[in-house]
């Protein structure tokens, strides 16, 4: 069935803080006062043309192709839809206007992207994040090597993708998933497009900031290579068979050039106390050393958030802190980025009474790069200078700062090697004129293993005096006759790690059974309904000296005359030249002499590197080591294994009839969903052991033990969708559903080890055990919504339109810890410990939004196109380590542990207003556009820990593209990315206290398409 039309709706169309610059309001009036004066003109004008192009046939009919007949696709989209839906359809292949999948859905109306890279990764639909949507290719389900349920975007190719639409509500019939909505990609059925096609691409990839590299992984230019062919083949019994296959190979750079201060993932990113009148602890202490240690008392403390039960606030309520993580560095980049896609479609048909299709996609992979990091560290307090020299933001975000610690010269290695292998038999059977059965059998699978080399040289002692002033971007640092560029500066304390690390493997299998039955009602028009059942499992493999996602081998260098040697032996020059210019308001580092003039050695924007495998060789063969990566291990702690188990059944009854002088359309349904969740840990084994006197203890045994939880839930999902064609060219639309999304895989792990009581003499296993701690929570129940939907819809042509909508969500789930019993069996005895865990609340939040879409076309072949969103909430994300945090026991009796510093979170992803324009010009052969993207800030939980704030900022985003049609054969192309390099900037914890800030500067692609 066509993403373009819901299931047998009858085809009544045929398919032919954001703020505004006075400029820009400017351009707005007077876009609005021209449009408005030419749409009836348009209208009539085109009536009038058809009637002539009627009455003389020997007219030729100018085929419309280009950005013009993709926005009239995308406008039939729309309009044919019985839910509210927005997409774009190619005309041909390779058409999708965009470098990848990802920067086509950006210019879909409400949709965003997460950036990576420079390029768009995740996509949020409506300002909300990626877990709250799904993602199906083909029908089916999509795998990812991320442990979420989000998809990497930029894994597919775009000029391999036939459709690609996103679902705002949905219907019964659809896969469940999606409280934001559901985006849909959809390769080519070669019957259906019904001609032979030879088509061969490829484009050359010049990137502005890579020519300031000396890239050892990849060369100033790269390319980008597309090959497919399409063809059918009919017989004289009747039967046809129809061939698509597709395959593309890009080789480019992906350079970016970083600041970076310490994540707050961990414990390298603290509040630490700014109180002159403590000298025990903060930057006012009274010896030097770390800010968050206490001079006599508790280490790694800081601002205590835990409720005084003398007071009821903080320990630390009212004292003033400021934001400082163990380290603040810079980071070059030297980057490369493989990929090759195959595709293929087989499509035959042996009568009228079967179509049987067949689709395959692998994608592989590789991202490369070698990193140079010049790292401050920068915790450490040098009394009577830090405290007193120190300036803050009203957030407690550090503005300049001083003090004495170690510098130091680090670097990375790192690989990451992604798998995607999906494919799927999908047999529709016309029974009968009024049965259609379908069967669809999908697989999708998605493996990912990182490889990670980590350097590091550092400065003998922690007597470098040095201080920094945040700029308009980034921090500038002064260091006292210090010179970066000396590689001598680094010999002490080699350093080097092997990780293997982030090893998963994301697989689902799934079937389902459809029927349609169509009827000759006067209101219904069909009944369609179905099962599906589907099996995901998702596992990461735990290993050795490591925190739990892989495996370390580790080699030190203590002599510094070795460590000089080897790093004058793997010294290279700075690789870039003009680093982090864009964002820098000077020198990022500037030397100084006692008397504070400028020491040109060491002054600029660069600093002592090596070649990070020779660096990595040495000190393994200095420590007397083998240079290779470790193996990861299954039955480990620190491995994951998820398997979900799915059935679904649903039916559906949709109607198209007339009321009330007006037709009307749409369906109604409801969907049926059980899960069972069974995940699998491995702990240390123990023996259960009794003294002379009765009382039991645990020893380890040096065995691994498999451990095993899990849990299940049935949902109801209603739906409801009505379209009323309330005149010829106005549609109104509502849509009713209740949505579901649910836990990423990586939180339903099962990572438990046991509580003992060591202050009494326990003689009973019973006594022994009170607890038990780990991390993920197999019982994890989704998050549920309401969902409602209005809109309106104009259109005036085939060109234009002009839509606004409104919805509001309500779901259940928020964030908390809940303390719960599980059971266990130790040697033989059954057990029931309290645990304590995240779990999905039944708090209640709110989401309301509304979107609007504007496109017109003028006769000179100038068009505009927009779309906006704009969203407001009130659910609350709590940061684990800074926010309010509470807990439940098992008395259902709520406590609160914390009381937090930083506002909480809102839903993650979520933007208030997101933005995309497009402004076109197609005249004959010439074809070009410049597209505009806007994103407001949104939380983003921090990668390696989800429950800590990350906040990224405001983004403005410009590309364009242009081709010319030599012939009927061959065209040339042109597209660039970020034109204006729009760096990502993100802060941690709270907005204006800086974590980071990319540059990737601008990505241009130019090329030739040749087809017959």
């Amino acid at each position: 069935m066509s993403l373009i039309q819901g299931k047998n709706t009858k085809s009544i169309h045929q398919i032919g803080g954001f703020r505004l610059s006075p400029i820009a309001k400017w351009v707005k009036a007077t876009v609005i006062t021209s449009v408005a004066s030419t749409f009836a003109f348009s209208a009539t004008a085109q009536d009038a043309e058809a009637e002539s192009i009627k009455a003389d046939k020997n007219i030729e009919v100018v085929e419309i192709v280009g950005t013009r007949r993709t926005i009239q696709n995308q406008i039939a989209i729309k309009r044919e839809a019985t839910t509210v839906v927005d997409g774009l359809s190619a005309s041909d292949i390779g058409d999708l206007p965009a470098l990848s999948i990802g920067e086509a859905l950006e210019t879909i109306t409400g949709a965003s992207s997460h950036r990576e890279n420079g390029g768009a990764t995740e996509i949020s639909i409506r300002g909300l994040g990626p877990f709250l949507s799904a993602t199906h290719i083909n029908g089916r389900e999509a795998t990812n090597g991320g442990g979420d349920r989000s998809v990497n975007f930029s894994q597919f190719p775009s000029e391999l993708m036939k459709k690609v639409a996103i679902y705002k509500t949905q219907d019964a019939s659809m896969i469940e998933g999606g409280v934001a909505g559901v985006i849909t990609l959809e390769t080519l059925k070669p019957l259906d497009f019904g001609e032979r096609r030879i088509q061969g691409e490829v484009k050359g990839n010049y990137n502005p900031d890579q020519s300031n590299v000396e890239n050892s992984l990849q060369g100033d230019l790269g390319y980008r290579g597309t090959l497919s062919f399409v063809d059918q083949f009919e017989f004289d019994n009747g039967q046809a068979v129809g061939v698509s296959v597709g395959w593309q190979r890009q080789d480019i750079s992906q350079p970016e050039a970083e600041y970076r201060s310490s994540s707050p993932s961990g414990s390298s990113l603290w509040a630490c106390l700014n109180d002159p009148t403590n000298t025990n602890e903060g930057f006012y202490r009274s010896t030097a050393g770390d800010c968050e240690d206490q001079v006599s008392g508790s280490s790694n403390q800081g601002y205590n958030t835990e409720i005084d039960p003398a007071t009821g606030k903080a320990v630390d309520a009212g004292t003033p802190y400021a934001w400082t993580g163990s380290s603040r560095s810079f980071r070059q980049n030297e980057t490369s980025d493989e990929r090759e896609a195959l595709f293929i479609a087989l499509q035959y048909r042996p009568s009228e009474s079967w179509d049987i299709n067949f689709d395959a996609q692998i994608s592989d992979r590789t991202q490369t790069e070698s990193r140079h990091d010049l790292i401050f560290l920068q915790k450490r307090v040098t009394p009577g200078v830090t405290g007193q020299n120190l300036i803050t933001n009203d957030v407690g975000g550090i503005l300049h700062w001083e003090g004495s610690d170690r510098i130091e010269s680090a670097g990375e290695y790192f690989e990451r090697e992604e798998n995607y292998t999906a494919y799927g038999l999908n047999i529709e059977h016309y029974a009968t004129e009024d049965l259609t059965i379908t069967v669809d059998i999908g697989y999708s699978e998605t493996n990912r293993e990182e490889l990670q080399i980590s350097n590091r040289g550092r400065t003998s002692s922690a007597n470098n005096a040095f201080s920094w002033d945040l700029g308009e971007h980034i921090p500038h640092f002064t260091l006292s006759d210090f010179d970066v560029t000396d590689i001598s500066n680094f010999s002490s304390d080699l350093r080097s790690r092997l990780d293997r690390e982030n090893v998963r493997d994301n697989e689902i299998i799934g079937a389902r059974v459809d029927f349609d039955y169509k009827l000759d009602g006067d209101v219904f028009t069909s009944i369609q309904g179905g099962v599906r059942v589907s099996e995901l499992s998702f596992v990461q493999f735990g290993g050795v000296n490591n925190s739990g996602n892989g495996s370390r081998a580790e080699f030190t260098i203590d002599d510094p005359e070795t460590g000089l040697s080897i790093l004058e032996g793997c010294q290279i020059n700075f690789p870039e030249s003009s680093f982090l210019s864009s964002v820098s308001d000077g020198n990022i580092i500037t030397n100084v002499d006692s008397s504070g003039n400028t020491i040109d050695s060491g002054t600029g924007a660069s600093w002592a590197t090596y070649n990070n495998e020779c660096f990595a060789q040495a000190v393994a063969a200095g420590a007397n080591g083998d240079f290779e990566y470790p193996e990861v291990v299954y039955e480990n702690s620190g491995t994951s294994d998820v398997t979900e188990k799915t059935t679904a059944v649903y039916a559906m009854a949709s109607y198209d009839t007339e009321m009330f002088g007006k037709f009307i359309r749409g369906n109604f349904g409801v969907r049926v969903v059980n899960t069972d969740v069974t995940s699998i840990g491995f702990r240390e084994d123990f023996d259960v052991l009794t003294d002379a006197l009765g009382v039991v203890s645990l020893e380890g045994n040096g065995e691994i033990e498999r451990v095993v939880g899990g849990g299940d839930y049935t949902k109801v999902l209603p739906s409801f969708n009505l379209v009323v064609d309330y005149e010829e060219n106005i549609i109104l639309r509502a849509g009713i559903y209740r949505g579901m999304s649910r836990a990423d895989p990586s939180d339903l792990g099962f990572d438990r080890s046991f509580v003992t009581d060591d202050n009494s003499d326990p003689t009973t296993v019973n006594d022994l055990l009170v607890g038990a701690e780990g991390s993920g929570n197999p019982n994890t129940q989704p998050l549920m919504s309401w969902n409602y939907d209005l809109g309106f819809e104009w259109y005036p042509n085939d060109d234009s339109i002009v839509a606004f909508g409104v919805y509001y969500k309500q779901f259940n789930g928020g964030f908390q810890q809940q303390t719960v019993l599980e059971n266990f069996n130790v040697e033989g005895v059954d057990v029931s410990l309290p645990i304590t865990n995240s779990v999905t609340s039944d708090d209640e939040s709110e989401i309301m939004g509304l979107e609007a879409s504007f496109s017109y076309r003028w006769d000179s072949g100038l068009g505009v196109k927009f779309g906006y969103n704009y969203a407001d909430t009130d659910f609350e994300f709590e940061d684990s380590l800074y926010g309010d945090t509470f807990t439940t026991d098992l008395d259902g009796v709520t406590t609160q542990l914390t009381e937090g510093i930083v506002a909480p979170g809102s839903v993650p992803g979520f933007s208030e207003h997101v933005f995309s324009g497009q402004l076109y010009y197609q005249v004959g052969d010439f074809d070009t556009a410049l597209i505009y993207k806007y994103r407001s800030e949104y939380f983003q939980p921090y990668t390696s820990n989800g429950t800590r704030l990350r906040y990224v900022d405001e983004a403005n985003v410009w590309e364009a593209r242009a081709s010319y049609k030599i012939n009927k054969h061959v065209r040339v192309k042109f597209s660039a990315i970020n034109l204006f390099s729009e760096p990502r900037s993100d802060d941690f914890f709270v907005e204006g206290n800086l974590g980071s800030v990319s540059d990737y500067g601008p990505r241009i692609f130019a090329g030739i398409s040749v087809k017959y």
